[in-house]
């Protein structure tokens, strides 16, 4: 029997590659006739108000709005701790006097923990990234401590916790592996996947629509090929990199180009746009790629996760962050090649194009991959273990 309807709260922060993979868990929640309550900034309501949910506002101090994040590892760290510091009072006038049954967060919301700490409520973390494994402290976390700045980030959290009344106020066990949570990705993209912690983690995939017909694209009747380029939503302002895939593709015979370029790049700065390729601030990704070829990916978490799910080769050229580490994780997986942007000449994007899509093993993996990413249950099961949990 299905729980009785319940108060669950998400809480994220506003970064469009952190929302987006958890709205559909949140839509079925609610089809499900669970009250759902979202807290999040305003400029990301939208997204969250079209699932059904109750938006609750909490203002965020992240400079998402801008895309000027720092290069420095601590200073990153020290915004993401701000920014819970600010958003804990707003959580608490929100639900101290509306409790949640059970939150759902994102890993970078700090802040949702201290709450559902302070109220001893249930608490289950939703990852759009991969998870730490049994070495991660040792193989990561280790040297991050070792950097300038990271013992004072270290003892302004350690206050914070004490201050806010947390019940875990130690700072690697709040920040560290939570006791429970859902990986929203494919158990493939995971990293060390035999040193996880399965009791706590479960591996769902991308979380998309129960009805996968919600996007909709129309491939071109002459298109033998389709190639599409997408650096996801936050490393879009590359006009350089752009006019290399247009000299790589532009006019290549039997293929198709969908190029999504952002909000931050003016198409004027590409310069002619050659009659096979069409230019766009955005898309939806997910029915072009179940049409697609190919994918050039910034391998960002959610673009690796739909290209898998699709089946689709990929050309990975990271930008920032754990890209690198996803691109590198491709490449082992036999679906990829990775090209670093500065390599990312016309020639030699041509040439990986070519070689992805002659190799029959790469064909054949790129397939089994998407049986595996498929059989991970998405959307369907992610509900069902938050309603578990409920019960």
């Amino acid at each position: 029997m299905p729980p009785p309807p319940a108060h669950i709260s998400m809480i994220d922060i506003p970064i469009v590659s952190h929302v987006l993979p958890s709205l559909e868990i949140i839509r079925e929640l609610v089809a499900r006739g669970h009250r759902v309550t979202y807290a999040n900034d305003p400029a990301v309501a939208d997204l969250i108000t079209a699932t059904g949910a109750e938006f609750v506002s909490c203002t965020s101090i992240l400079p998402v709005a801008d895309d000027n994040w720092p290069d420095d590892v601590i200073a990153i760290q020290n915004l993401f701790l701000d920014n819970a510091i600010q958003a804990l009072p707003q959580l608490r006038a929100a639900y101290d006097e509306d409790r949640a049954d059970l939150y759902l967060y994102d890993i970078g919301a700090y802040a949702a923990r201290a709450l559902a700490e302070t109220q001893d409520r249930a608490l289950l973390q939703l990852s759009p990234t991969f998870v730490a494994w049994k070495g991660y402290e040792q193989d990561v976390a280790a040297h991050l401590r070792e950097l300038p700045g990271a013992d004072a980030y270290h003892a302004r959290f350690a206050r914070w916790l004490s201050d806010c009344g947390a019940s875990t106020t130690d700072v690697d066990a709040f920040s560290g592996p939570p006791a429970r949570a859902l990986a929203l990705i494919p158990r493939a993209m995971q990293p060390h996947a035999d040193q996880v912690d399965h009791a706590a983690i479960t591996f769902v995939g991308p979380c998309f629509e129960t009805s996968e017909d919600e996007q909709h694209w129309d491939r071109p009747a002459d298109a033998e090929n389709v190639l599409l380029i997408s650096l996801g939503s936050a490393y879009t302002r590359q006009p350089e990199f752009y006019r290399r895939c247009l000299a790589a593709f532009g006019n290549l015979p039997g293929w198709h180009v969908v190029l999504q370029i952002g909000k931050h790049t003016d198409p004027r700065e590409l310069g002619g746009i050659p009659p096979n390729v069409e230019v766009h601030p955005w898309i939806p990704q997910r029915a072009i790629l179940a049409q697609a070829d190919a994918l050039i990916t910034h391998a960002g978490m959610g673009g690796c996760g739909e290209g898998l799910r699709a089946g689709v080769p990929m050309i990975a050229v990271p930008q920032a962050a754990e890209q690198f580490i996803n691109a590198d994780r491709l490449v082992e997986l036999g679906v990829a090649r990775r090209i670093d942007t500065q390599d990312a000449t016309a020639q030699n994007l041509r040439s990986a194009l070519h070689d992805l899509v002659t190799a029959p093993e790469v064909t054949r993996r790129s397939a089994q991959l998407s049986v595996e990413a498929r059989a991970e249950g998405g959307t369907t099961r992610a509900a069902d273990l938050i309603e578990n949990m409920l019960s």
